[in-house]
């Protein structure tokens, strides 16, 4: 009973912050989904190539430039302002130098991505690591406190800005750069909010014992999201490298709609889950109910929209840019499939095992994905092009990361037993709903794209409510809306 008053407790500190993440991304991913449609009639398959190199390397920096303090930050178990100085200094200090190496790096990896022009935007991109620099802890201060709406109104600020240089420098010729700049820009201006809204008293230190325990959480944290963007944007190297960059420009286009529900419901739930989990992981009894109320929520979010991508991929894709990317829509089917695991694994395995401070499992969790990920993808390109990259890439996702993720997750103790019979209701209807898009996909398929993902999405998504959804809960539903 204590452990479901402590898991009710902060469930409704991280739902109100959850609500205003999910607000926040809803926003700016709806405006990043504008700004795409724009920038895709204006720029060229090349464009998005070499942004797509710039946006891999800025991935992988920003999830090792601190090695992890931000996270250890996090999971604190004492008070922040006797950890603050420390954790500041070795922010500091490590995110300038694993820029500096980048900066060095950055021709070796425009290289070895098949497109050496995107040197220059590489360096500008991470650049916005810099600005992390002074804003990892305060950042963390917010996250902690379960203060999103504050992160939330500094990253909408942000997009404003962003979406405004963007597109201006798109429609000016600057090609690849407007991208960087626009992120550049709303760096330092939510930078600049979230280091006064995420106030910690100034001052600088260093404490031999605090940094050692950060640095003990921390660095193989950064190890284990460094390698999970590897992960997430080897197929941009890899691709770019054997097809080049028209292909890696067709490639981006559906990975970016496939990053849509990570992108809105991922990113919202890793600003509430991380210092939730940590909370929780303090009781036993309580981390693990927290985990059967969370798989089969995280399970019915994520089903609707890669059924949409996966059946319905050449409507979405024609409707939403037009028919000369049509040929994004075969890779789509794919990444929706890497999706779902991407959902499950990154976003709820990872933090719960590091909210549990289990970071080296998630090292080894990721190197294993990695490991057998990078030669697939390689043969996948050469064999199926850029729908043999997506192939590899959903197959190894499913039959070597999703077991090695329950392994892992058992041995540290997580039971997701309990969560089995609440997850029957959302497969039965993923495979009920997917019958019926698949259905009125063929009736339709002779009509416009918009009736195509109307009537048979529509249908589909709504069976899929009623099916998953209790009764009781669509009654209150209704009545709220009346």
């Amino acid at each position: 009973m204590e452990e479901t008053q402590r898991v009710d407790e902060i469930g409704a500190q991280a739902g109100r912050g959850l609500r205003w993440s999910l607000l926040g991304n809803l926003v700016t991913r709806a405006g990043s989904f504008a700004m795409g449609l724009v920038l895709a009639r204006v720029l060229a398959p090349d464009d998005f190539g070499t942004y797509a190199v710039a946006l891999a390397a800025t991935q992988i920096v920003m999830h090792i430039k601190d090695v992890g303090i931000q996270a250890a930050t996090i999971h604190w178990r004492g008070r922040l302002e006797d950890m603050a100085p420390t954790a500041t200094v070795l922010s500091f200090v490590v995110t300038t130098s694993v820029y500096g190496a980048f900066w060095l790096f950055a021709p070796v990896f425009a290289r070895m991505s098949g497109n050496e022009e995107a040197t220059g935007v590489v360096r500008l991109l991470t650049s916005i690591i810099l600005i992390e620099a002074f804003t990892a802890v305060r950042s963390a201060a917010l996250l902690r406190r379960f203060q999103q709406d504050k992160l939330t109104l500094a990253i909408m600020i942000g997009f404003v800005a962003n979406a405004s240089v963007a597109i201006t420098l798109a429609l000016t010729g600057a090609g690849a750069y407007s991208f960087a700049w626009g992120q550049v820009t709303a760096s330092v201006i939510t930078g600049v909010l979230i280091f006064f809204w995420g106030w910690v008293p100034i001052r600088i230190g260093l404490n031999r014992e605090i940094a050692g325990k950060l640095l003990k959480f921390g660095i193989p944290s950064a190890v284990g999201f460094g390698l999970e963007a590897i992960l997430v944007n080897s197929d941009y190297v890899v691709v770019g490298d054997v097809l080049g960059a028209e292909q890696l420009g067709y490639y981006l286009l559906a990975f970016n709609v496939s990053s849509w529900v990570p992108g809105i419901i991922g990113t919202a739930l890793r600003y509430v889950s991380l210092p939730s989990f940590s909370r929780l992981a303090e009781d036993p009894a309580a981390l693990s109910e927290g985990v059967r109320r969370s798989v089969p929520v995280m399970v019915a979010f994520v089903l609707p929209p890669a059924l949409v991508m996966a059946i319905l991929a050449h409507p979405l894709i024609t409707f939403l840019y037009g028919e000369r990317w049509d040929f994004s829509a075969g890779v789509l089917r794919w990444l929706a499939v890497l999706m779902v695991v991407r959902m499950l694994i990154s976003y709820l395995a990872v933090d719960i095992l590091t909210g549990l401070g289990a970071t080296k499992t998630t090292v080894w969790l990721n190197l294993g994905w990695a490991v057998v990920l990078l030669p697939s993808l390689v043969a996948g390109a050469h064999i199926g092009g850029i729908r043999g990259a997506a192939i590899a890439h959903a197959v190894v996702a499913v039959f070597v990361a999703v077991p090695m993720a329950l392994v892992i997750l058992h041995r540290v103790g997580v039971r997701l037993a309990p969560s089995l019979p609440d997850l029957v209701r959302p497969a039965v209807g993923a495979v009920v709903a997917g019958a019926v898009m698949l259905g009125l996909e063929r009736l339709t398929g002779s009509g416009p794209a918009l009736v195509q993902l109307v009537v048979a999405g529509g249908a589909g998504t709504l069976v899929f409510v009623m099916i998953v959804v209790p009764n009781a809960v669509l009654k209150k539903l209704v009545r709220r809306s009346a």
